[in-house]
């Protein structure tokens, strides 16, 4: 078989923006064509009646942790791998907060290897932006950029000393590469687990206010208009920094943004009686927020979501509120957790697909997210419908710090198809 043929399929286009009843067929690791209605007949290649299922781009998960190398017992890259690909993510990108960081093109190699020669999804690295992630000395962007660097980031450690941020943006611009950042105030932020509000004060949680978001996001915004660097800031979850961004890109700066996943279905409530499973970075936020982010992503304001996997293990989540590790894995219930707002009709089905495939493809200039010719061949089925209870000792994931289990969600991965070549079958 040099192909798949599949059939029968409502497939969603991002690109376009339309979804329709017909045909796709893929040779080669490459979308060759797609139309409507009965497909033409073709000989040698897989048949796959997809019985009117949804067909479409895998999803491209832009700032994922994995622990290699260093914390390889909370997640590898082979079973972070089978994750994505059991939860529709066709193509991760990795985050550099690993230990050591990823900050020189020796390290950047071996995690590339070690990715490619194990992992069923395709894997991009990000490369820290300063050494150790410290904040004070640039790393080698143009070396590690030739060496396969896909961005650059320091993650959560934001870089308090704004002239060495500006310093990297100025030569981050002048080599045309990508710089992910995490807009907060480190000073306002420092030992927060919560959001300032009633809430936090009712549980006795040390909390940051929403001007911390406001604040890290309006100096980026201006270092980046001095310095015309490519930015993005990775979460954006706060209604009063929605203006800010909303103003750089009226004003034609190069920036796009993201929310994760658990801002956008979650908020601080449900950290109801210290669970630390919801203890994530940045906190989860009010209703208030969470709703206006939703809002930001439905009018484009926001273009990405993301599912920021932070795989921790036990012994450092069972731990009281206040000193537990903060972050969720996410890999396996992205896409059906995402599905929440398509059937709570906030999100269209090909608007969740252009911020979850589409726009971080297009940012990233990779050749996946969409359905048209010439394309990667990044494909999956899904059943948008299908309900199921989540049980995170069932997650293919190392560690299973997830804030959904026990929950009920909507949308079963059927298929995820890799250059073409079937990496998980969920039928």
């Amino acid at each position: 078989m040099d192909g798949t043929l599949f059939s029968n399929a409502r497939i969603i286009d991002p690109e376009r923006g339309e979804i329709e009843c017909g045909w796709l067929l893929q040779q080669r690791g490459s979308i060759v064509a797609t139309g409507i209605g009965e497909p033409p007949a073709r000989e040698g290649c897989e048949a796959i009646d997809c019985v009117g299922m949804c067909l479409a781009p895998g999803l491209i998960d832009a700032g994922v942790k994995v622990g290699e190398p260093g914390e390889r017992h909370k997640e590898s890259y082979q079973s972070a791998g089978a994750a994505a690909v059991a939860g529709g993510v066709t193509t991760i990108i990795t985050r550099p907060d690993t230990k050591p960081a990823i900050d020189s093109p020796e390290t950047l190699e071996f995690v590339k290897r070690r990715a490619n020669t194990v992992s069923m999804a395709n894997f991009l690295p990000m490369a820290a932006l300063t050494k150790g992630r410290d904040g004070k000395e640039m790393t080698e962007i143009r070396l590690l950029q030739d060496a396969g660097a896909a961005a650059f980031s320091d993650c959560d450690r934001v870089i308090a000393d704004t002239k060495v941020f500006a310093r990297a943006l100025s030569y981050a611009r002048s080599c045309n590469a990508l710089i992910i950042a995490h807009p907060q105030d480190q000073g306002l932020s420092v030992g927060a687990t919560a959001t300032a509000g009633k809430f936090a004060s009712l549980r006795g949680l040390p909390a940051v206010s929403v001007m911390a978001e406001r604040i890290g996001l309006e100096r980026d915004i201006a270092l980046v208009e001095m310095t015309k660097a490519r930015y993005h800031a990775d979460q954006v979850t706060t209604a009063t920094a929605l203006p800010a961004l909303k103003r750089a890109k009226e004003g034609g700066l190069d920036i796009t943004a993201g929310v994760s996943i658990h801002h956008l279905t979650l908020n601080s409530l449900d950290v109801a009686d210290y669970r630390t499973f919801f203890k994530v970075k940045p906190p989860l936020r009010s209703e208030e927020d969470r709703c206006a982010a939703v809002q930001a992503l439905s009018e484009g304001l926001i273009d990405v979501i993301s599912s920021m996997h932070t795989p921790q293990d036990e012994e450092s989540k069972r731990l009281p509120f206040e000193e537990a590790a903060s972050g969720a894995v996410a890999l396996e219930t992205l896409l059906p957790a995402a599905l929440r707002l398509y059937h709570g009709g906030q999100l269209s089905l090909t608007r969740l697909f252009q911020v979850l495939a589409l726009n971080p493809a297009n940012r990233l200039g990779l050749p996946a997210g969409r359905l048209r010719s010439g394309a990667s061949a990044d494909l999956i089925l899904f059943d948008p419908d299908k309900p199921f209870v989540v049980d995170r000792h069932s997650l293919r994931s190392k560690s299973k710090n997830t804030p959904f289990d026990g929950q009920t969600l909507q949308g079963r991965i059927l298929g995820t198809w890799v250059g073409g070549k079937r990496r998980f079958d969920g039928r």
